[in-house]
């Protein structure tokens, strides 16, 4: 089981919105030298619903390459079109990739069955490791803890990221989980991690790791070990920049601040926009003070 601080990684676009591969190399070996303890390659943050079919792919591929080994790499793979889906999953699978990440299908507004069916059709095609994703915020759809305690019965369904907010929903879930299986359950929000993690949960996935790697990885590892002052302290350090990553739509924020970091370039994809100029001095501020320029 994977556990701890994991990266929704970034993908670094030149101004132009080409990828700039060499950039998310660099990232991706200054993650491992920060202790963080895995990759999402083109999730949400990683613009997946940008990029294309072929750059998909290729931004999988050079993650697993880059990584050789070293640091378990997560491919985004969901899709709100199942067959889509299962043909990144399996590509995923081919080249390496430890799990998958699985949003829940945007825009079809599908019933909690027609969930349930797309998590089991793709875990069913394809043999490896899948981690749900549900944040409903982004894509209407709501994954209920009871569809979830459905397909934790299913062989290769082994976590969840919870990015509905929701502590006490995230408690009832839980105490429901079966004791015979291991399902991991990763925040999907910065913001409440590390009460997730002190109430049971095995870690989060995490956009505030792309700008404070080191000490998001030193919290995980502190509330993980149950040392609630220590990671309370680091948790306070943290939360401006919690608060200002998600001060414009995801992933607007934290890649001006790695531009601001001196780490990629200003490349960010329609129908995103750079960051508002009138945003730009409360993100430097929060870099600020997590200690990151």
């Amino acid at each position: 089981m994977i556990t701890g601080s994991i990266v929704a990684l970034v993908t670094p676009m030149f101004e132009d919105g080409t990828i700039d591969y060499d950039s998310y190399k660099n990232l991706i070996e200054m993650h491992i030298a920060a202790g963080t303890d895995a990759i999402v390659a083109v999730g949400t943050t990683g613009e997946s619903p940008t990029v294309d079919f072929d750059e998909h792919n290729e931004l999988i591929r050079v993650a697993v390459e880059a990584a050789a080994g070293r640091i378990p790499v997560i491919a985004g793979t969901g899709s709100n079109s199942t067959r889509e889906a299962i043909i990144l999953t399996e590509y995923a699978r081919s080249v390496g990739a430890v799990a998958s990440l699985q949003v829940t299908p945007y825009y079809n507004k599908p019933t909690q069955e027609g969930l349930y069916q797309h998590f089991k059709k793709i875990a069913e095609t394809v043999d490896l490791p899948m981690i749900l994703y549900n944040v409903p915020g982004r894509t209407v759809a709501d994954l209920k803890n009871e569809t979830v305690l459905r397909l934790v019965q299913i062989p290769g369904i082994v976590g969840l990221k919870d990015a509905t907010g929701d502590l006490a929903r995230a408690a009832d879930l839980m105490s429901r989980l079966p004791k015979d299986r291991e399902f991991a359950i990763y925040s999907g929000n910065d913001d409440s991690a590390l009460a997730l993690m002190l109430m049971g949960g095995q870690g989060v996935i995490s956009v505030t790791a792309n700008v404070a790697p080191s000490l998001m990885a030193q919290m995980c590892e502190k509330a993980l070990a149950n040392d609630v002052m220590g990671a309370r302290a680091i948790n306070d350090r943290l939360m401006p920049l919690h608060k200002q990553l998600f001060c414009e739509p995801n992933p607007v924020a934290p890649k001006r601040a790695l531009q601001r970091m001196g780490l990629i370039p200003g490349g960010i994809r329609l129908p995103l926009v750079p960051l508002a100029p009138s945003k730009r001095e409360q993100v430097e501020l929060a870099l600020q003070i997590g200690g990151c320029i």
